[in-house]
């Protein structure tokens, strides 16, 4: 970066933290000065920053800066919303006075995340009958009292999204919305001046900078549906979260249930047997479906080929037989109907030609819901390279990207695959060759797309504010769950404590029990295990009673902030591999061992690795905040791979001796 632009980040950036109340740090600064040189060099960037380094500024305002449009992308509504209700209006607040600097900014989602007004004033609610003068409580009353919020919306100017509604299942915001497949299209709605989608995307259209989701920035990058106003960089916030997020936006899934769905409402529109012929497709699908094994499915069995092909042919046929729509006013309720009968058919297309990039698999089934069959790719690096960062500039960033000590095992596994690579850390600059593709293709696989790693360090003291205990004299975690001796170790750990812990565990399974254990054990502490409230009542719950042990699983692992003395303890019961049954993880793994890669390491040590220190990041929020990680898991200090997983990790003072960390505990404890 030439010392104009230089000067002229850094500049805003200082506006910018005095703006917010803040304090400049030099990671802050660090970034903020790499993410310009890379949209000014057009070159991809991957930047670890950790928690408290102030990240979001550090990409804002280089782009804002731009002179083109930007998009920001996040894994989740919480970072979503503290961007769009925090950071962004204090910084254009900051910098509006400033002529280089374009401040608009719109937030865009998928189309059913905003209430669609044709559905509310002229669409009648599926198989539910009339919705009038049903009790209070019921469902019907749940989507009246969504309808009038969505017409309130529309008299107020508000923005009709889903986060703004009132409380609601899955099953009745449908009531109130479609899919971008069931919409009738702006031209033809007579409500199209007023769609809440059209007027996002309008917005976003005016708008300098664009905040969405990584599964909209797949939709319209990979997918190649056009969902986002042309751009020229995209940053990625929670980096470490897109390849998931884009594996789950092309994942599809079917299931008996949703052909019959599709075949009742097609049955109105339809004059030939062809609705009755999806019917009979979908008794045949369960049947088959019921048969078949839980688990991945390598080779589909004969019943079960013949199933979906049956769909597949009754689908088509069926979407055929729907009329040509006549006339300017659009009929609703067929075109959501033969939209429901395509996505049919390219579901189960899809599945019956079970191609070699695609991983297919039968789910175990529940009480609440029947087994279904899914479908999911198994790779999303050739995608993410050809389709977006062929075309974009993109900067990544996350807390935790270096896994095993450095970017490889991310860069490769969103399609980054120079011949070689440059990591920029705090050790000075450093080239490596690349590793291995994530699923086992060769490296260096068509063309290379340059990229540069930079980790501005965290503006914590790790190793004066946290230890890590590896509780190396406990046995190696078996099938059958937590023992005694794990149990007699979490009561110790939890007593010295004096509650103030967060329990991170593998399985639903292991939580229940370690709670059941600790209520019996220390009665005078409070200990909640995830599902006993929704999850922002247990935080709350949490957070007011420093006395108070909450345990659970994945969703504690990644999507919990407790900073204080609330949380001195953070114990996680076992290294979070991949379950061995794991159909698409255990495909990929199977791919890299084909390919004569190290499928174990490139796959579920990678996978451990993102989970553990996601999971570490739990304990350490602020700079006065103190504590423990127990991790109960010998194996991460004798096994061979533990260096590459502890080399993941903040980098806590490390200790395996028990009567140390009880020590240092109950010092916290005390006060």
């Amino acid at each position: 970066m030439s010392g104009v632009e230089g000067a002229q980040v850094r500049e805003a950036l200082a506006a910018a933290v005095a703006a917010v109340g803040g304090q400049e740090r030099a990671g802050q600064v660090d970034m903020a000065e790499a993410v310009a040189t890379a949209i000014a060099r057009s070159q991809h960037l991957l930047v670890q920053a950790g928690t408290g380094t102030g990240k979001s500024l550090g990409y804002l305002v280089p782009a804002l800066l731009h002179d083109q449009r930007v998009v920001v992308a996040t894994a989740t509504l919480a970072l979503q919303h503290q961007l769009v209700e925090r950071d962004i209006p204090r910084l254009m607040e900051a910098l509006k006075d400033r002529d280089d600097v374009d401040t608009s900014f719109a937030v865009l989602k998928g189309r059913s995340n905003y209430a669609c007004l044709h559905r509310v004033r002229e669409g009648v609610p599926d198989d539910q009958g009339s919705l009038v003068d049903l009790p209070e409580g019921s469902m019907g009353a749940k989507v009246l009292e969504l309808r009038e919020w969505v017409e309130s919306e529309a008299e107020s100017g508000g923005t009709g999204e889903r986060d703004g509604a009132p409380r609601h299942t899955d099953k009745e915001w449908r009531q109130v919305s479609v899919s971008a497949r069931e919409c009738v299209g702006a031209a033809r709605c007579p409500f199209g001046a007023e769609c809440f989608a059209e007027l996002a995307k309008e917005r976003a259209q005016r708008s300098h900078l664009v905040v969405t989701n990584h599964s909209l920035l797949a939709i319209d990058a990979i997918e190649q549906i056009p969902m986002i106003p042309d751009y020229d960089v995209v940053v990625v916030d929670e980096a470490h979260e897109l390849t998931a997020r884009v594996t789950q936006a092309a994942t599809d899934e079917l299931w008996a249930a949703d052909v019959e769905r599709a075949a009742k409402r097609s049955v109105r529109h339809v004059e030939g047997d062809e609705a009755d012929d999806l019917t009979d497709a979908a008794e045949a699908l369960r049947d088959a479906v019921t048969v078949a094994e839980p688990g991945r499915i390598d080779r589909l069995p004969q019943d079960l080929s013949d199933a979906l092909e049956l769909v597949r042919d009754a689908a088509r046929a069926c979407a055929s037989a729907f009329p040509r729509s006549s006339g300017d006013e659009p009929d609703a309720a067929m075109s959501q109907a033969k939209a429901s009968v395509q996505e049919l058919f390219a579901t189960a297309e899809r599945m019956a030609a079970l191609g070699e990039s695609d991983v297919l698999w039968r789910t175990e089934g529940t009480e609440r819901m029947p087994p279904r069959l899914c479908i999911a790719p198994l790779q999303v690096w050739g995608q993410l390279r050809d389709k977006l960062l062929a075309e974009k500039t993109a900067v990544m960033t996350s807390a935790t990207l270096k896994l095993g000590g450095d970017f490889t095992a991310v860069a490769t596994s969103v399609g980054l695959k120079p011949s070689e690579q440059v990591a920029v850390g705090t050790d000075g600059p450093d080239t490596r060759p690349s590793g291995a593709d994530a699923d086992g293709s060769p490296e260096g696989h068509d063309e290379a797309q340059p990229w540069v790693g930079l980790d501005v360090g965290s503006p914590f003291d790790y190793g004066k504010q946290a230890i890590r205990y590896v509780a190396r004299h406990l046995p190696p975690p078996g099938r059958d769950g937590l023992g005694r001796p794990q149990l007699d170790e979490i009561a110790e750990l939890i007593d010295a404590a004096d509650g103030r812990t967060l329990g991170l565990f593998s399985s639903r399974r292991a939580a229940d029990a370690a709670a059941e254990a600790m209520r019996e054990r220390l009665p005078h502490l409070t200990t909640l295990a995830q599902g006993d409230a929704q999850l922002p009542e247990l935080a709350r719950q949490f957070t007011d009673d420093p006395h108070t042990v909450l345990f659970g699983t994945l969703g504690l692992w990644q999507g919990l902030d407790v900073p204080g003395e609330t949380c001195q303890l953070v114990i996680i019961d076992r290294i979070p591999f991949p379950r061995p049954d794991d159909p698409l993880l255990s495909a990929r793994q199977r791919a890299v061992q084909a390919a004569g890669g190290n499928g174990f390491m490139q796959v579920a040590a990678t996978h451990a690795a993102l989970l553990l220190a996601q999971g570490t990041g739990r304990l350490i929020r602020t700079s006065s905040d103190r504590g423990v990680v127990a991790v109960l898991d010998p194996r991460l200090a004798t096994a061979r791979y533990g260096s590459f997983l502890a080399a993941s990790l903040p980098p806590m003072w490390p200790t395996t001796d028990p009567t140390v960390v009880r020590q240092a505990l109950a010092r916290l404890a005390a006060g």
